[in-house]
């Protein structure tokens, strides 16, 4: 768990933390990992009064400048391609062809995205003058917000790292970036790439755990990203409070899927397994739990197993990742009740590997019940009617992601009217993220904030709304010497 303290000495926040939290990006200091590129606190203050100093220039707000250093970016990530692929792996044995799925496909699309559509998201937009105002004309612009910092998560190290820094070039900001340190050899190549091809003023990688950690969020920022646990993102939210840092926040949560009892079995079973082990289960978008109607729930289970010994999950065939540290396998491990396994459970700790598991007869009080799973263990919970899955799902915090598993139109209005959750997907589950004309972000315990696309060139920018007046005439219904004629054509404009 993580705890936060006061420094009765100077006031100031001080994290302490346990690293037994699915997302999280911070961990005791291991003397025998040191990080490449640490910086101390007065270099780190030093860099963010460069960056800012550099925003304050100008030199960031053009769209060529924009442009120019998302195709750098862009071009640096394809010619190493290679590098990328190699570090990822021996992280955690992720294969390039699962990098390329999870990763690096999805961040290349964001980038060719920003770029093809830069120019028209920076233009002003209009909108519409109400009767009062006119002679005059209404539109909003977008201001970029300064310097940003971006905290990365280890689960999806260059996606979730790189991908909040496009919309914050694309919104013409200067950016601190801090990965996980978890994943040592991704954190690395990102500092020396981006690190050796920019300018520090304008965008710079600072590695480390939690003195660099602490050390960044003690500074002051315009935009703070972050992408981790709930936990985590309770501390980044309070070091930014003293100076009213705007503050995006991707979370977790337990994410459920319901499967009714009208479900087309098959095909949904076959996208719930693949979305479920995709990563070894470490997605936070990831189904943690099944509600499956009673009618149901041993064809579901049968199909679980047979997709799984379909799919042949392991590191070597390509399709499974070993889980990130022994640290969380022994948090994921300790969910399984042996009592109640019904496919799966052989686990290697040596390896990291806990092979795809499913648990059955599992109630709300179960130890897999009680944190977010982020590995690769399944729960189905049997229900008899909607209102009891229903009551189940709302028992928790809000989740990042919802899913639903019917082919009934009353079902599904009642699932969007009654679930709450960041992001969901009908008769599918993950893809919903695939689309970039789809906000991505949580709500509540999951997060606050959203980005993806042209949601994150939003994100990173002040929409800034302004009024422009006409001046070859003034009305003077406004000014004082106001009467009732006046008060109730005022009303009616």
């Amino acid at each position: 768990m993580n705890t936060l303290t006061e420094n009765p000495a100077n006031g100031q926040s001080v994290l302490s933390v346990v690293n037994s939290q699915p997302h999280s990006t911070l961990k005791e200091k291991d003397v025998n990992s040191p990080t490449e590129t640490t910086m101390t606190e007065q270099e780190i203050q030093q860099l963010v009064e460069s960056q800012r100093q550099y925003f304050r220039s100008g030199a960031t707000l053009s769209v060529e400048f924009r442009l120019q250093q998302l195709k750098k970016l862009r071009d640096l990530l394809h010619s190493h391609e290679d590098e990328l692929y190699a570090a990822i792996y021996k992280d955690f044995g992720k294969s390039k062809h699962h990098t390329q799925l999870t990763e690096t496909y999805p961040l290349f699309e964001e980038l060719e995205m920003a770029i093809k559509n830069l120019r028209k998201w920076t233009k002003p937009r209009k909108v519409k003058t109400n009767l009062l105002n006119q002679p005059g004309k209404s539109f909003i612009v977008a201001e970029p917000l300064g310097v940003t910092l971006v905290i990365g998560a280890w689960n999806f190290p260059y996606n979730l790292s790189l991908t909040p820094v496009v919309g914050s070039m694309v919104a013409g900001n200067t950016t601190v970036l801090k990965p996980s340190e978890l994943p040592a050899e991704t954190s690395h190549l990102m500092a020396k790439l981006i690190n050796e091809n920019f300018e520090p003023s304008y965008l710079h990688v600072v590695e480390g755990e939690i003195p660099e950690t602490m050390a960044l969020l003690n500074q002051r920022y315009d935009k703070i990203f972050f992408t981790g646990s709930p936990q985590v993102g309770k501390i980044v939210n309070k070091a930014a409070a003293p100076h009213l840092t705007n503050v995006t926040l991707e979370l977790g949560g337990k994410n459920p899927a319901i499967f009714a009892e009208d479900a087309s079995v098959d095909v949904g079973v076959k996208r719930l397994i693949w979305a479920k082990f995709i990563n070894s289960g470490q997605l936070c978008l990831s189904p943690d739990y099944v509600l499956v109607h009673k009618s149901i729930k041993d064809r579901v289970l049968e199909r679980m197993v047979n997709e799984i010994k379909k799919h042949n999950y392991s590191v070597e065939n390509g399709n499974f990742v070993r889980l990130i540290n022994e640290r969380n396998f022994d948090r994921v491990a300790a969910m399984i009740d042996p009592e109640k396994v019904y496919y799966g459970g052989e686990m290697n700790r040596e390896e990291r590997v806990i092979e795809p598991t499913v648990m059955h007869n599992v109630t709300v009080d179960d130890a897999v019940m009680q944190d977010e799973v982020f590995g690769p263990i399944i729960s189905v919970i049997e229900f008899e009617t909607l209102d009891e899955a229903f009551d189940i799902v709302k028992s928790f915090e809000k989740p990042l992601a919802g899913y639903l598993f019917s082919n009934d139109q009353a079902t599904k209005d009642r699932f969007l009217a009654e679930i709450p959750f960041g992001s969901g997907a009908i008769n599918d589950a993950v893809m919903q993220n695939t689309n970039t004309n789809l906000p991505f972000g949580g709500v509540g315990n999951s997060g606050m904030g959203r980005y993806h696309g042209e949601y994150s060139f939003e994100c990173f920018s002040h929409m800034k709304p302004v009024l422009e007046k006409a001046n070859w005439i003034e009305l003077d219904l406004k000014y004082y010497g106001h009467s009732d004629r006046q008060m109730n054509l005022i009303r009616k404009l």
